[in-house]
């Protein structure tokens, strides 16, 4: 806690964060909003140590298990004042008049706490970034924007690091942690072998990564989890490899840790990655419980599914590759069998030639989940369609591809009538339904319009190649 060594004991491990220090601690200053990761009224600010040194990032504490802190620093508001000083995060507010009722003014605060501590003169771009996650019920954005790019004119503070930096090494996180009470149960091991053995001897325990959606289970249907098992430490799941041809990466790497790698590849894919979520939720989220939750409007598995990325599932000592698209039966049904787990996901490097195009529907830009999510990734090799690969989410009871509408388009003229032909097809691979986020019609009239916009985008795109080709005399 801050710069003091706190032990817990005999927890329940289904509290939360914010429970913890709301009753427990009496720490009030972390406010319970929405309890579900969506407001940021309860942010905090994580610390780990990484390669000798600690890196921060912002978090919910409302959706985040106490026992996942382990080994880690935990920065609440009340942590920043120093004597009579506020800390720059604060300071900055009060110059810029940046609180108005003041509910929302603690998650704000650590949030420029955390951007304080990763970009010290920050940018207008990473300013918005780091408070994307944050609601202002009063609508007073612009003068907490003010506040945030008023930062890099007080000096950073950096000068408890080395004091976390000391304390985080006498913590001993190589071993595995357990915690209990009278009805639930706790792991959180630190090898793939170790989680692999967990799963067979507790079947019906629940696998916790970031925990952005298990967590509402508890907060939002007051269920208690029996039996958790974190993966957060298994070395294993938390690595990014690379081949000739492919990127692996483990299940429990979350979106910010692997969001560089991904847009080199692909860049619509770190400019959707960018919208899936706050940067409090892109700080734990990872692609493994995105596709493990096998929700419809998951945002990864369509792109996944498009690229014919696979993933890699463990049994025990026994591993099965299967592609990302087969992994969906039915709605929350899939190919995992008891006792498995996934540990990896492949996804192939870009091909010469290919496009990859992504767009996502949704009510708000930021923070906000998806009503429908397309993405194509084809081929066009002059005037006609080589490869046509098309994914929808939030179209059935599952991400899926749109056969017909891809059989509609391969091996035909990359043209509008094409096209139209394709959209058509849509009908026949979908039958979306009605809900809070949009109506059936809606629903089947976007996606269609989204292969348009995709095929007007390219032809744009070529135009303005052949321009430029033209004007720099090189036809």
């Amino acid at each position: 806690m801050n710069n003091e060594l706190h032990s817990v004991e005999h927890v329940d491990p289904n509290t939360t964060v914010l429970h913890y220090l709301r009753n427990d601690l009496n720490r009030c200053g972390t406010k319970e909003g929405c309890a579900s990761g969506d407001c940021g009224a309860c942010t905090v600010v994580v610390g780990e140590l990484e390669k000798g040194s600690v890196k921060y990032k912002s978090i919910n504490a409302c959706i985040t298990f106490l026992p996942s802190l382990h080994g880690k620093q935990l920065i609440t508001v009340e942590d920043l004042k120093q004597d009579d000083q506020l800390h720059p995060a604060q300071q900055t507010m009060v110059d810029c008049h940046g609180s108005q009722c003041g509910f929302c003014t603690p998650g704000f605060v650590m949030s420029l706490y955390a951007l304080n501590k990763n970009h010290p003169s920050p940018t207008k771009d990473t300013a918005m970034e780091a408070l994307s996650g944050n609601l202002c019920r009063c609508t007073g954005y612009r003068p907490i924007v003010d506040a945030a790019l008023n930062m890099g004119n007080y000096p950073c503070d950096q000068n408890t690091d080395t004091i976390a930096t000391e304390l985080l090494q006498t913590i001993n996180r190589q071993d595995s942690t357990f915690l209990s009470n009278q009805s639930s149960q706790y792991f959180a091991p630190t090898s793939a072998d170790e989680l692999a053995q967990l799963l067979i001897d507790y079947p019906d325990a629940r696998l916790l990564a970031g925990g952005t959606d298990l967590a509402l289970e508890v907060t939002q249907f007051h269920r208690d989890l029996s039996t958790i098992i974190y993966v957060g430490n298994v070395s294993e799941l938390k690595t990014i490899r690379e081949t000739d041809s492919s990127l692996i990466i483990g299940s429990a790497v979350t979106y910010n840790e692997c969001v560089h790698r991904l847009e080199k590849e692909y860049p619509e894919l770190g400019e959707m990655i960018e919208r899936l979520g706050s940067l409090q939720i892109r700080n734990q989220g990872t692609i493994g419980g995105n596709i493990g939750n096998a929700s419809p409007i998951g945002d990864m598995p369509p792109v996944l599914i498009a690229l014919d990325a696979t993933m890699t599932l463990r049994r025990g000592h026994n591993t099965r590759t299967i592609k990302v698209a087969d992994y969906f039966h039915d709605y929350k049904v899939t190919d995992l069998k008891a006792n498995e787990f996934i540990q990896s996901i492949e996804i192939p490097k870009a091909k010469p030639g290919y496009q990859l195009k992504i767009y996502k529907i949704s009510k708000r830009i930021d923070d906000d989940i998806s009503a429908v999510l397309a993405a194509f990734y084809l081929h066009v090799e002059g005037p006609q369609v080589k490869s046509f690969t098309a994914a929808f989410g939030g179209m059935a009871a599952i991400p899926k591809r749109a056969r017909h509408c891809e059989a509609a388009l391969m091996g035909h003229p990359w043209t509008e009538s094409s096209i139209e032909s394709a959209m058509q097809a849509l009908m026949l691979d979908f039958k979306p339904l009605s809900d809070v986020r949009a109506s059936a019609e809606y629903r089947m009239d976007v996606a269609k319009n989204l292969l348009m916009k995709s095929f007007l985008e390219i032809n744009q795109s070529k135009e303005q190649e052949n321009t430029a080709t033209r004007v720099t005399g090189y036809a």
